[in-house]
């Protein structure tokens, strides 16, 4: 039921309660996403029926389908934009460490 949406909101308390700093919050959404993207990747290619159902039931495919499953309309593109905009500010710092490490 709500399964998906536990997860996420526990995993994503738990940043900003250890952390509280807004650029480890975005490092922890960004890390959040890659795995589940990646538990994604690996449940295709994973050939067992019973691992893949509970994957299925267990492991939300990323944060958009978590989201999606709850909201649509108005309020669905407004946590896009501001997905949108949390990966922005990732790439945006990912760039700025590479840039400072280089030189």
């Amino acid at each position: 039921m709500y399964i998906d949406l536990i997860v996420l909101v526990i995993a994503l308390l738990l940043i900003v309660i250890f952390f509280r700093n807004f650029n480890a919050f975005v490092y922890g959404f960004v890390i959040i996403d890659l795995i589940l993207r990646s538990l994604t990747l690996l449940k295709d290619l994973i050939p067992l029926a019973d691992v893949k159902a509970v994957m299925n039931n267990y492991i939300p495919e990323s944060i958009p389908a978590v989201i999606s499953n709850y909201l649509n309309g108005i309020p669905y593109n407004i946590f896009m934009w501001i997905y949108l905009i949390i990966y922005a500010i990732f790439i945006g710092q990912t760039i700025r460490i590479f840039i400072k490490k280089r030189k």
